[in-house]
């Protein structure tokens, strides 16, 4: 009776959970292991955990670690993807002694699935929002003083000598680059509807890839994997040149003007199974129209990954940290996520979008 229990238990809980004895052998598995891993128990009892994972993963270490130290252990963020499993299959994982006298040890996984994205870019759209008002007042407060100053300086320019018209020309130089910064940052603060329609994102990639090719990146070499198949996008067309043209930048940027074998990827795909709740709508928006940009670059410091769409991030000596604020506002306004995934040599911004569907009398909804 109390096997019985403890199966309806372990059945009842919504993370996978198995039980590793000496040799790796799975001994138990609940449910939502055998969902995770689709597989049926039974098959799962004939295999070992090392038939389920890649080569080398750090699960078999911690199972490991869990033995020798006889306390549970735990890491984060582990990829267990393999051709079995998927790719990019992210996952945090605790591991226990099993407390019965043997060896055994208890492995509970935990997904880092898409809603966990989900929630990191609703707070990257908040990020980028919360400069709004800002940008309004420097519009409004900044911007006629500064026109003001400018003018000053020009009066006092035609009657300076040589040495004092460097100042002069200094304080304009100045003046205008704060303007310029002060009008990107108006942009966060335009709120009217933006008329959105079918968009064909490889229309898009290849308008952007040119534009790159014909000056900042004719030096990088261009790969594309595209999906040939992939419906329109519900979108702005300019507003998504925008978004792609500053990732594209940002990529070029990150390879460098010396590189010999700079490479940017530009891929799409077709994914299914990924909703998101938008605030004002009572249903679920479908996202899946998937389109990334990548680049060999170094890659991003870690310490920067959590704050990397917050407004003035920046590893650039001359940045001013707004481009991806900007773009994950674009993105937020499009009703879609973006992320960024960094791996040592590659760094990967991937976008999901929303599809474009006709309606009986011609227009679209989500």
């Amino acid at each position: 009776m109390t096997v019985a229990i403890n199966d309806l238990i372990m059945n009842a809980l919504p993370l996978p959970v198995l039980t590793i004895g000496e040799e790796h052998q799975i001994v138990h598995a609940n449910a939502a292991a055998e969902a995770f891993f689709e597989v049926s128990l039974r098959m799962m009892q004939r295999q070992k955990l090392t038939d389920f994972l890649p080569f080398g993963s750090p699960v078999m270490s911690l199972v490991e670690d869990v033995r020798q130290r006889g306390s549970s252990v735990s890491e984060h963020r582990v990829d267990i993807g393999s051709p079995r499993l998927g790719p990019e299959r992210i996952v945090d994982v605790f591991a226990t002694p099993l407390g019965d006298g043997s060896d055994n040890v208890v492995v509970m996984l935990q997904e880092r699935t898409i809603a966990d994205k989900m929630n990191r870019q609703l707070t990257h759209r908040g990020a980028a929002r919360s400069i709004t008002a800002l940008g309004a007042l420097l519009a409004h407060e900044i911007k006629n003083p500064l026109s003001g100053i400018r003018g000053a300086a020009q009066l006092l320019e035609q009657s300076a000598d040589e040495d004092d018209r460097l100042l002069t020309r200094l304080i304009c130089d100045e003046t205008d680059r704060i303007v310029k910064l002060v009008e990107r940052m108006e942009l966060f603060g335009e709120e009217r509807p933006v008329e959105r329609g079918p968009v064909n994102i490889h229309g898009v990639l290849d308008h952007v890839k040119r534009l790159a090719q014909s000056g900042f990146a004719r030096h990088i070499r261009f790969v594309e994997n595209y999906d040939p198949s992939l419906p329109p996008v519900l979108g702005n067309r300019d507003q998504l040149i925008q978004v792609i043209l500053n990732l594209v930048k940002n990529a070029a940027e990150a390879v460098g003007i010396d590189a010999t074998e700079g490479e940017i990827t530009l891929s799409t795909a077709f994914r299914t199974g990924v909703r998101l709740q938008v605030p004002g709508a009572q249903e679920r928006v479908s996202l899946p129209i998937e389109l990334s940009v990548s680049d060999n670059g170094p890659g991003i410091p870690p310490e920067l990954m959590s704050d990397l769409f917050d407004p003035f991030v920046t590893t650039k000596v001359q940045g001013s940290g707004l481009g991806l604020a900007l773009v994950a506002k674009i993105v937020g306004d499009h009703g879609g996520i973006i992320e960024c995934e960094p791996a040592p040599r590659r760094t990967t911004f991937r976008i999901l979008l929303p599809m474009h569907r006709a309606t009986a009398g011609g227009d679209t909804d989500m």
